[in-house]
């Protein structure tokens, strides 16, 4: 897949490209239904089959002093937009400069010069240019007057719930793994750069791999089962999300137990998908305590592991 960021140029074979545009934070189900749409008249054209998105989030752009629970950073998002079937993602710079631009000439500097969009996949919500003055209804009249097909898709929602990143959100805050999955149409996944910890789990014989998560994450603190993703393998795993109240009650922390695993992860990333929810967090009387806890939560995680199937219940 092809990654074109800010002054990258545009090679002709991405030129002429069915795109979908959007955010597509967590490329939950509403977001797949856009970019299978894309993919589906890229085939049927024999154009390339491509994604537009923003960087930073613009949340965080209008509001940087509120930190944003971003479901998938960018490398996150761009694994899940590969595994869809993009050949292409433009990746634009979420700055003044974008946000200054008006609607027409969003359309034809970046859509028409830039990417030579040959047809473009929008939701019913998007609206973009200057003052958001550009809606669905401008994106139409633009592809009708420069050629340029367009297609704009409905809200998505099953039995009255409606796909929004927001309400994964929402879950997540609440430890409702589940509930965010049959929302994303898969396991939420988080990845990151494994660091040095205070070397309490091992002392305990049950050595962690800890990440730093970003910070606005808003996961509910406690003990979760979880598949760890190493190398290509991949691996049972309980892990913590807290700020650890029986140790130093410090930032949040994300620490895994990765089970029949036998290895220094230091410095590799590493990817967990989040299954269930096992226990809120709490404060133990003693180290002896904390570990007889953390027997309890590996078997618990392991039974819930391999009861559950590789794909979420959606």
């Amino acid at each position: 897949m092809i990654v074109i960021r800010k002054d990258d140029d545009v090679s002709e074979n991405a030129r002429g490209a069915v795109v979908a545009i959007g955010n597509f934070d967590g490329v939950h189900r509403g977001h797949k239904e856009l970019l299978s749409k894309a993919v589906s008249i890229a085939r049927e054209s024999g154009r390339p089959a491509g994604a537009i998105v923003f960087e930073p989030h613009p949340r965080e752009f209008f509001h940087p002093e509120e930190p944003h629970f971003r479901l998938t950073p960018l490398p996150e998002k761009l694994r899940v937009l590969e595994d869809m079937g993009l050949d292409v993602v433009i990746v634009l710079d979420f700055d003044e400069k974008l946000v200054s631009l008006p609607a027409e000439d969003f359309v034809e500097k970046i859509l028409l010069e830039r990417l030579g969009v040959s047809h473009v996949v929008i939701g019913y919500d998007f609206f973009f240019g200057r003052g958001r003055k550009g809606s669905p209804d401008t994106m139409r009249a633009a592809g009708e007057a420069n050629g340029f097909g367009v297609t704009v898709v409905s809200q998505q929602a099953e039995e009255g719930q409606v796909f929004s990143s927001t309400a994964i959100r929402l879950h997540l805050a609440q430890g409702d793994v589940l509930g965010a999955a049959r929302l994303l149409g898969h396991w939420w996944r988080v990845g990151g750069t494994v660091i040095g910890g205070n070397k309490i789990g091992s002392g305990l014989g049950f050595p962690t791999a800890n990440i730093e998560l970003p910070e606005g994450t808003s996961l509910k603190h406690g003990i979760y089962a979880v598949r760890v993703l190493v190398d290509g393998q991949t691996y049972s795993g309980a892990a913590y999300y807290g700020s650890r109240p029986s140790v130093d009650d410090g930032p949040p922390r994300l620490e895994v137990f990765i089970m029949d695993f036998d290895g220094d992860l230091y410095g590799q990333t590493i990817g967990l998908e989040f299954l269930a929810f096992l226990r809120s967090d709490k404060r133990f009387d003693g180290l002896d305590a904390l570990k007889a806890q953390i027997a309890r939560d590996c078997d618990a995680a392991r039974q819930v592991i391999e009861a559950n199937g590789a794909l979420p219940p959606v």
